[in-house]
């Protein structure tokens, strides 16, 4: 039976140990004769742009959402369908994430959505975000984040989701977590995606500090991967997914189910609480001033 059909039925790491119990094909080459013919697809929504060369095998998802790529319920909701759509084309095989928006990858969550809207909006806004984290770090695809610009809190979330990280090496750039600067708590899943990426130690200073690190410094500590002049960190992240390409693809989605699994499994089933506690949370007045307060100074800063 080929990896392919073994996998069409559920989409995602979760239930990938069953799936492939069965299936002793390395995956090698998916692309059915139907598709030669339509070698490159492509589809848009006003927040991102999506390009799939089936030649390869490779889409690249280029976020578009002016004028920062934040985090909205809307953007959120895209992508995640985008996603979807990719998981379930098994002649899909890796996806890059980059930007089109200048200076930026993306800014995070948007605080928009967080700041004066009735708990309902906040609880869909949350899922949305749940789904966004769960769809990305549990996918099938190999994914390489192409950070051609700045990328703090939910931006750094989103690319330490993917397989592997290529930064623009420019020190005006900086990721990070910084979310106790803005008086918000990363949830545990936060916290969790990123000691698996840097460690305890490095996660504890980080989330209470809020820190956002340099490129160099971002480097050093392991929160992406490579740094290369920024006019090349999308052809670098073409060179690099040849590499990933090479590895059989059962033996490379098992190692990464193993290694994220218990990650996934531990927001799947506290899902409901953790919408609740993140409502609790953002609802407070004390919250919503302090939000209101950032707000304000970006404001300020514009003018």
């Amino acid at each position: 039976m080929a990896l392919r059909a073994c996998l069409r039925t559920k989409p995602g790491l979760t239930g990938l140990l069953s799936q492939l119990s069965s299936c002793s094909s390395h995956g090698a080459a998916r692309m059915s004769p139907a598709l030669v013919a339509q070698r490159r697809s492509s589809s848009t929504s006003q927040k991102i742009k999506v390009d799939f060369d089936q030649s390869t095998g490779v889409a690249v998802m280029r976020m578009q959402s002016p004028p920062v790529n934040s985090l909205s319920l809307e953007f959120l909701t895209d992508v995640c369908i985008a996603l979807e759509k990719l998981e379930m084309d098994k002649s899909c095989r890796g996806l890059i994430v980059t930007s089109s928006q200048p200076k930026v990858f993306s800014a995070g969550l948007d605080i928009l959505d967080m700041y004066g809207k009735s708990p309902e909006h906040c609880v869909e806004f949350w899922k949305a975000v749940q789904e966004m984290w769960l769809k990305f770090y549990g996918s099938n695809m190999i994914t390489i984040a192409a950070v051609n610009g700045s990328s703090p809190a939910g931006g750094c979330l989103l690319s330490m989701t993917c397989d592997y990280r290529i930064m623009a090496d420019n020190p005006r750039y900086s990721i990070g977590l910084n979310e106790t600067q803005l008086g918000i708590v990363a949830p545990f899943w936060f916290k969790d995606t990123m000691i698996n990426t840097v460690g305890h130690r490095t996660t504890e200073m980080a989330l209470q500090l809020g820190l956002l690190y340099s490129p160099a410094e971002a480097l050093k500590i392991g929160l992406v991967d490579q740094l290369v002049p920024e006019d090349q960190v999308l052809t670098t992240a073409t060179e690099t997914m040849t590499k990933w390409l090479a590895i059989p693809d059962h033996a490379r989605q098992l190692t990464k189910s193993m290694m994220r699994k218990p990650t996934i499994d531990k927001l799947t089933s506290n899902r409901e609480a953790d919408v609740n506690n993140f409502v609790k949370f953002i609802t407070k007045d004390s919250i919503q001033k302090s939000l209101g307060m950032y707000l304000e100074m970006l404001k300020r800063r514009k003018a």
